[in-house]
């Protein structure tokens, strides 16, 4: 079987690094392309995955989507036709499952954010499988074209794409920080400026809460890193790093995203959320479990240091990635 992933963000290279290891262990043919935004590249340099560069991101704005999806699902279709895939592979990539409908390829989907309403409409109509967790209600996916294929995993991705994976303590050296002392982590908001009202005021906040205390920042643009970097009081990571066992090792994570908030529950570590946008069930059950904590206000952050990370490490949830592999090939299974 030939297989083609598309990766368009930094969090989906994680997600299908064990997807092609485990396709490939299977003697499957699997071939990636990769969008030039965040460190989506970078991190595949860093976990060895080979990949063909197609297009970049155009911006944020509903035009600016519009023409990049355009642009990058006309670019995959040309690159990818002749070369015989039997199936195609993305997570949240609107670029590969045009590009797949448009070949007569067979495409699955995944997420796990169930309000990204113009992604999903388009992803889920036209991809043959969508695979999510079972924690998002049916009945929230069957306004964009998901009803008859879902295809629900337990738990969270996380705990499948983490499976193998145990904390090193040399990105503590590497980063210059003090393992005696307490460490917090910190992930950006897709906004480009940090610290006035554009997409997360509370996040500028807590970011000057944190300032000068031992706070790793992990920007999402460049421009987020030269900020930071001219503010100072931060530590900002120049290149794509060891940002699992970052999490790990660290006593407080705050992200105004998903993907790392996930990582931090499923790795043990204390996470709190300051997304502003509307929750989506994953997190809700998080929330709702205490393993997930929403801030409300900037004085409620506090960092002080917590057991060791190998504790938590021994007794997290590990999933098997094969269970994974398995639901995004449904639209191969027979019958």
């Amino acid at each position: 079987m030939r297989v083609w992933i598309d990766l368009t963000n930094s969090p989906h290279v994680l997600v299908m690094r064990p997807v092609v290891q485990r396709l490939r262990a299977q003697g499957h043919e699997v071939e990636v392309t990769a969008r030039d935004f965040a460190q989506t590249l970078a991190l595949c340099d860093r976990f060895g995955i080979g990949h063909t560069e197609i297009g970049r991101h155009r911006g944020a704005g509903v035009a600016a989507k519009a023409r990049g999806l355009a642009e990058r699902s006309t670019q995959l279709h040309r690159w990818a036709s002749g070369r015989g895939f039997d199936l195609a592979l993305g997570h949240g990539s609107n670029d590969i499952t045009v590009a797949a409908r448009t070949l007569g390829v067979p495409c699955t989907t995944t997420f796990d954010y169930e309000w990204a309403t113009v992604q999903h409409t388009v992803n889920c109509r036209l991809a043959q499988a969508v695979v999510v967790p079972e924690a998002i209600p049916p009945e929230r996916l069957y306004r964009y074209g998901a009803r008859g294929k879902l295809h629900r995993y337990p738990g969270l991705k996380e705990e499948y794409y983490l499976a193998d994976f145990h904390p090193s303590p040399a990105i503590l050296a590497e980063l210059g920080l003090t393992p005696t002392e307490a460490i917090a982590v910190v992930r950006t908001p897709p906004s480009v400026s940090l610290y006035h009202r554009f997409e997360n005021d509370l996040f500028g906040q807590v970011l000057r809460r944190l300032q000068g205390q031992q706070t790793v920042v992990l920007p999402r643009t460049p421009e987020q890193r030269a900020e930071l970097v001219r503010d100072g009081g931060f530590v900002v990571p120049q290149t794509a790093i060891d940002a699992q066992s970052l999490i790990a090792y660290a006593d407080l994570v705050v992200s105004a995203g998903g993907t790392m908030n996930r990582e931090a529950v499923a790795l043990g570590a204390p996470v709190c959320t300051v997304f502003e946008g509307r929750p989506g069930a994953v997190d809700e059950l998080l929330i709702a479990q205490g393993r997930l904590r929403r801030l409300q206000r900037p004085e409620d952050v506090t960092l002080h240091k917590r057991g060791r990370a190998e504790t938590a490490d021994a007794g997290r949830v590990r999933r098997d990635p094969g269970a994974f592999v398995d639901l995004l090939c449904a639209p191969l299974a027979p019958g």
